[in-house]
């Protein structure tokens, strides 16, 4: 066989070069803390939002073992309501099947932290939201997602110093995919954050406040 010449080998070396990055996987783009604001800063009305509820419903319809329940791409959202609020979701690592915040995440976690204490945002309450993919059991999977969403909640608060009252948690499992039609995609194994109301102290005054009550008359000098 005869040797490649200088100008060959080095297109063939190119050509593996472009073949190897075109199948080479795509790195997950770093969500900025003016990405994490863009999204959240446009609430416009308050959710009505029963943490404690939800989540003693979220854990009966994850035990759940009725032969008619439909399969995981075909069940209704457990809280629909909160699809309608400003969101940002983001990939966060974990170990596996515990709520331990893997290393390479703690940039994420931080970068949501900056985001919440921005001048843009601080007048306003969030809800972190646990999801996990639909595998395995699907009770766990309930636990799993709170165990989760309460670890961010916790890392943010504990660590960041962010309000605890401007912060609530809630881990809705394999009840609410956020791609139903791929239940096993990582993509629902994210961890979402909503602005859900304004701080109490925050709200804006009414559009036509009340007129001020006339002032009594004293009554009138006995001469």
């Amino acid at each position: 066989m005869r040797p490649l010449t200088r100008g060959l080998r080095d297109g063939v070396l190119l050509a593996a070069l472009l073949l190897a990055t075109a199948h080479a996987p795509a790195r997950a783009q770093q969500v900025t803390r003016d990405d994490i604001i863009a999204k959240l800063d446009h609430f416009e009305t308050p959710a009505e939002i029963d943490i404690p509820a939800l989540k003693q419903q979220v854990l009966e319809r994850s035990r759940t073992r009725s032969k008619n329940e439909p399969p995981p791409q075909k069940r209704p959202p457990i809280a629909p309501n909160l699809t309608s609020l400003p969101t940002a979701s983001l990939d966060i690592q974990f170990d596996v099947d515990t709520p331990i915040v893997l290393p390479e995440s703690y940039q994420t976690v931080g970068r949501i932290a900056d985001a919440l204490t921005h001048a843009s945002l601080l007048p306003y309450n969030f809800l972190v939201v646990g999801h996990i993919e639909s595998s395995g059991r699907r009770e766990n999977n309930a636990v799993l997602s709170q165990r989760r969403a309460d670890a961010i909640r916790d890392i943010l608060i504990n660590t960041f110093k962010i309000s605890a009252k401007r912060v609530q948690s809630i881990g809705l499992g394999e009840e609410q995919l956020l791609d139903p039609a791929h239940p096993g995609a990582p993509v629902n194994n994210q961890i979402q954050i909503m602005t859900i109301s304004r701080v109490a102290d925050t709200e804006p005054p009414p559009a036509h406040p009340a007129p001020a009550a006339p002032a009594a008359k004293k009554p009138a000098k006995k001469r």
